[in-house]
């Protein structure tokens, strides 16, 4: 089960750190990434992370802005994101593959969150 949290209303410009805490098995089995989905939209990939942390994969709408970690020892990973956009508003998803890959497509993804909701005013 993946818990997702952090999220909030944020003024344009500024950074949020979301969490996403799996319980049950290790999350030290699954690639894990973040997606995020506005109203009215498909649900866009934002980030993905390897088993052990060493690779990590971005969406080109937060590359450069964004920063994707996990602890495994605390069965967490984190979304962290700065110099945030009104366009960035979306309900962000956690997810967690048992592949090996980096998946960008939400359907290469067997576990969800239930979403956080991020809106940034300007």
């Amino acid at each position: 089960q993946l818990q997702a949290s952090g999220g909030g209303l944020v003024q344009a410009g500024g950074s949020l750190r979301l969490s996403c805490a799996a319980s049950g098995r290790s999350n030290s089995i699954y690639v894990m990434g973040w997606f995020r989905q506005a109203p009215g939209k498909e649900r866009e990939f934002v980030a993905a992370i390897s088993r052990s942390g060493t690779y990590t994969y971005y969406g080109e709408s937060v590359k450069g802005r964004s920063t994707i970690s996990r602890d495994n020892a605390k069965n967490t990973v984190y979304l962290e994101m700065s110099s945030l956009r009104p366009g960035d508003t979306a309900v962000y998803y956690c997810a967690a593959d048992r592949g090996a890959a980096l998946e960008t497509e939400p359907r290469g993804y067997d576990y969800w969150g239930q979403g956080t909701q991020v809106t940034v005013s300007s």
